[in-house]
């Protein structure tokens, strides 16, 4: 075997930014960057009449629970981000958990979903992909009662980790959110 040469990284040229940094569609480049624990916490709505909410809160409508399974497409909903946004990178989700409230005032379903990894980059498109798949899912599920349905506000309210550390919404937390992050 000849004597292999050694190369240190920073004699090595980046040629596939090189040939790829104009006119084309890339992945942000994360592979210096190192794994921090990362988490997000995105919230939404939706306008479901004061029909459907009874029925949502009765647990009377005709395909099932609601609740549950606008829990369940949310986690689906995390776990798929990256095949639904084209340059979201895929992540190893360490955990994901929803709640949704139900507002007797204004008949709504408010959705708040967290996500948390040890990664290399945030989960805020994970958060909100997964709130969007629960909205979605309540409005399939009540459209067949009254399709005069309103997805409303859906907005990342806190992420953490990374060179950013803490960062929350502008406009405020939820009441009962507040003075817990």
């Amino acid at each position: 075997m000849d004597n292999p040469k050694i190369t240190n990284a920073n004699q090595l040229k980046d040629w596939a930014k090189d040939i790829f940094k104009k006119n084309s569609f890339n992945m942000i480049d994360v592979s210096a960057k190192k794994e921090t624990f990362r988490r997000a916490l995105a919230a939404g709505e939706i306008f479901v009449g004061e029909q459907v909410f009874n029925m949502i809160k009765k647990d009377e409508m005709p395909k099932g629970d609601t609740i549950k399974l606008a829990e369940v497409a949310a986690i689906l909903g995390v776990k798929k981000t990256s095949e639904l946004i084209p340059l979201c990178h895929p992540l190893s989700i360490d955990h994901t958990a929803t709640k949704i409230i139900l507002n007797d005032n204004n008949n709504t379903l408010e959705v708040y979903c967290v996500v948390s990894a040890v990664a290399k980059t945030g989960v805020e498109m994970e958060a909100i992909v997964g709130v969007n798949a629960a909205l979605t899912t309540i409005y399939d599920l009540s459209k067949i009662i009254n399709p005069h349905l309103r997805i409303d506000n859906v907005r990342l309210l806190v992420k953490e980790g990374g060179k950013s550390g803490l960062w929350k919404n502008p406009d405020g937390l939820p009441k009962f959110l507040e003075g817990i992050i």
